[in-house]
């Protein structure tokens, strides 16, 4: 294939994979993704999983675990509060949020991670565990509670408009050890992630990441390279305006 011929494909590929940018405006829904680092061996490794070729949104495509906010999030009892440094992080920007819907963001996180790779991010409860159901239900089974008291926030993103499905999407961090417990059999062939994989950030899995997803992974490398996560680092803001995609930092 001439060069010629090969950008011509690679023109198309890109446009057949671009998100339609015509539909009314449409509000951005709050959502908040995980990314769950090891940092057992020389170069951190993260979670990744591979998405079911018939899904809707990035079929086949390497994803971090992540999707919107449910209502009943700011309910749910913890085994310990989100820190005071990372609600005053998300509760940085515009609009102004409330501390209850901070607190939703983190939990979100958390229960997302665990309906879609198994791994849940909890702690044993002092006392009785109470009864929890739905997505919560494998916590309650394992005597846990979820413990968002480990998580970092690293970037806020939100969706062009123009789209159909739009995220106003909180990035979070939390190292492997905080998983407590894994309920088997969440990612199979027929699940919407067929595949985990534990990958070295920069190594080729990562290259095919959703272009936003690429920018807050390397914010994320940039941190590990300088030692322990930290609350008190610059916290990007990735939106759109005017066409462009613009990058700032939260106040």
């Amino acid at each position: 294939m001439t060069d010629a011929a090969q950008a011509a494909t690679e023109k198309e590929k890109v446009h057949d994979e671009k998100e339609p940018d015509h539909h009314p405006y449409f509000r951005p829904k709050d959502a908040a993704t995980l990314i769950l680092v090891d940092r057992g061996g020389p170069t951190p490794k993260v979670l990744v999983g591979k998405r079911h070729d018939k899904v809707v949104f990035m079929p086949g495509k390497f994803v971090f675990p992540g999707g919107r906010v449910d209502k009943a999030d700011h309910r749910v009892p913890v085994a310990a509060s989100i820190t005071p440094e990372l609600e005053a992080n998300l509760m940085r920007g515009s609009p102004k949020i409330p501390a209850s819907r901070a607190r939703s963001l983190a939990i979100a996180a958390i229960r997302e991670a665990c309906e879609e790779t198994g791994l849940c991010l909890g702690r044993k409860a002092e006392g009785a565990v109470p009864k929890l159901e739905g997505a919560w239900k494998p916590f309650s089974d394992a005597g846990l509670l979820p413990d968002p008291s480990g998580l970092f926030l690293i970037a806020r993103a939100i969706t062009p408009p123009g789209r159909v499905r739009r995220f106003d999407t909180r990035f979070f961090t939390a190292d492997a050890s905080a998983i407590a417990h894994r309920v088997e059999g969440v990612v199979h062939a027929d699940a919407e992630l067929v595949e985990l994989v534990w990958v070295e950030l920069g190594s080729k899995p990562l290259a095919d990441l959703h272009p936003m997803t690429r920018n807050v992974l390397n914010e994320l490398d940039k941190r590990l390279a300088t030692g322990s996560l930290r609350h008190d680092a610059a916290l990007p803001f990735f939106h759109w305006y005017g066409g462009k995609m613009q990058k700032d930092v939260l106040n």
